[in-house]
């Protein structure tokens, strides 16, 4: 049986941090407080906002919801975006993604000050991952991914990792990360080909296809440590990772699980950097 990569510990561990961070902010008199944005009333964007709120409420962080219409113009939303960031009040802003399909993405990205930006949508932020400095905001999905090696003492000098994704979001920004640290990176897509026989030689596998159960124990060793960012539903309507679990954790050395893996750190990460941006205001 593989040893389980459990998201909750690394939670935990990165909010005793910002507890006493938060602790020395106050004493400065500052409190990191969350600016949300939100579109519409899309009832998974209203219950994952519910489940920031609560989580910025345990741990002292404030939030605040600046909820609009379906229908704004991206002038409006651009306008709303710079109003936040000459808001001293306001450490960390955060627009729910997708945007409406009439939404300028690029403008609204472009218009968040990048010491505002905790969800590493500015550019620059991006920019500052690609040169190699790790110090700012990053991306949280990647970082959360990272979180868990670092916590769990996974060594990645010299070793291969396997990256299934190259989006801007995910796969791109977690290969430098993993680069930082001196891992040898192969980034594989759905396109790829002979995409088992790369993984298994593999000392770590990075799964984020988004399919249910796509991978079973042909892609991995007995050896294998699997990072399992995908979550689908699958056949039977559960939420699962991009690793077929009841296959796949038999036979491998450690793997995350799906619920309770990197998505359970996720948020986490994103509140941490909502604390570094108070600290740096």
């Amino acid at each position: 049986m593989a040893e389980l990569l459990k998201g909750k510990e690394v939670a935990s561990s990165i909010k005793d941090t910002m507890r006493r961070d938060i602790e020395a902010l106050a004493k400065e008199g500052k409190v990191p407080t969350l600016g949300i944005v939100r579109l519409g009333d899309n009832p998974g964007d209203i219950s994952y906002e519910r489940s920031i709120i609560k989580n910025c409420d345990n741990i002292g962080i404030k939030s605040k919801v600046f909820e609009k219409d379906l229908d704004i113009k991206t002038e409006e939303l651009v306008e709303l975006i710079e109003e936040l960031n000459d808001n001293k009040e306001i450490s960390g802003i955060l627009v729910f993604r997708p945007l409406p399909k009439h939404i300028d993405e690029e403008a609204v990205r472009d218009a968040i000050s990048p010491s505002k930006d905790v969800d590493c949508m500015h550019p620059l932020n991006l920019e500052k991952i690609f040169e190699g400095n790790m110090d700012g905001f990053a991306p949280c999905t990647p970082k959360a991914a990272m979180e868990i090696l670092k916590f769990y003492g996974i060594p990645l000098e010299g070793k291969n990792v396997v990256v299934i994704n190259r989006s801007m979001v995910v796969g791109k920004p977690l290969t430098m990360m993993l680069l930082n640290e001196n891992a040898t990176v192969t980034i594989c897509h759905s396109r790829t080909q002979n995409l088992d026989e790369i993984t298994r030689n593999a000392d770590v596998v990075v799964v984020a296809l988004g399919k249910a159960k796509f991978f079973d124990e042909k892609y991995f060793n007995e050896k294998s440590i699997v990072i399992d960012v995908g979550v689908s539903l699958d056949e039977n309507g559960k939420l699962s990772g991009d690793a077929d679990f009841d296959k796949t954790e038999p036979l491998v050395d450690k793997i995350t699980p799906v619920p309770g893996g990197v998505g359970a750190v996720t948020t986490s990460i994103l509140l941490s950097q909502v604390v570094l941006a108070c600290k740096n205001m």
